[in-house]
């Protein structure tokens, strides 16, 4: 009997233990993503602010130099027809030279680290409304204290990313975004008028939404996803 107990002594330990290096493993594993995730927006940040930089120095300066030269045709020659074909020549530059400014402004401006999380969430919100196609229905008055820039740029990628799934796939008209906080969690709620998909078949018809549950996951965050004929609807709960 006492040989028994000690195999079920044995068993019982080996099992812990076992279970402990699961959870040691899983924990580790976590971490790596997070390390890596850190790594790839750091390096995708500083990526765009060299092409934002190289743009307005390099691109723009010779765009702007162009335009003068086709200034200084047009003043030394005096045909009037070249003069109107130069002018139009010189439009398209200025046009082209004020939308790359646009461009490399975007691109080195930190939007994510400078606004708020509320403030990121509305901006996209304006694009889609500014199409006249759709209707973003999100209250932009509240206040929601999210200071991580990893928070904000995953949280801002989730939320780009179900806009574009619900556009591109649901035929909906209204898309719901409730973004909300208490001392424990960060809760965001997401939600269409489509037509909605069946869970099961997420791989199979390109939605994508395995890509937002794996972002929150690195968050140690959850979701639940609920789709029908009515729409769908994603909540997601990070805790801070």
């Amino acid at each position: 009997m006492a040989f028994i107990g000690g195999i079920i002594i044995f068993v019982r330990e080996y099992q812990k233990k076992k279970k402990q290096h699961t959870e040691e493993l899983e924990t580790m594993n976590l971490l790596h993503k997070k390390e890596l995730l850190e790594t790839q927006v750091e390096i995708q940040t500083q990526t765009m602010k060299y092409i934002g930089k190289e743009i307005h120095d390099n691109v723009g300066q010779k765009l702007t130099l162009s335009s003068i030269y086709l200034q200084q045709i047009v003043f030394e020659n005096n045909s009037p027809q070249l003069n109107k074909n130069i002018n139009n020549v010189n439009n398209i530059i200025n046009e082209s030279l004020s939308q790359l400014r646009y461009l490399s402004k975007s691109l080195t401006c930190d939007t994510i680290e400078e606004n708020s999380m509320i403030n990121l969430i509305d901006l996209e919100c304006q694009k889609i409304n500014q199409l006249k196609k759709y209707n973003i229905n999100y209250d932009s008055s509240l206040t929601v204290n999210v200071n991580s820039y990893q928070t904000k740029s995953i949280l801002l990628r989730i939320v780009q990313e179900f806009i574009q799934n619900s556009l591109k796939h649901s035929n909906c008209k209204n898309i719901n975004i409730n973004l909300s906080n208490t001392s424990t969690e960060l809760e965001l709620q997401l939600s269409d008028d489509g037509q909605g998909f069946d869970i099961k078949n997420l791989k199979s018809n390109g939605i994508g939404l395995n890509n937002i549950d794996k972002r929150i996951k690195i968050l140690n965050g959850s979701s639940s996803i609920f789709s029908n004929k009515t729409g769908t609807f994603l909540t997601l709960k990070i805790p801070i």
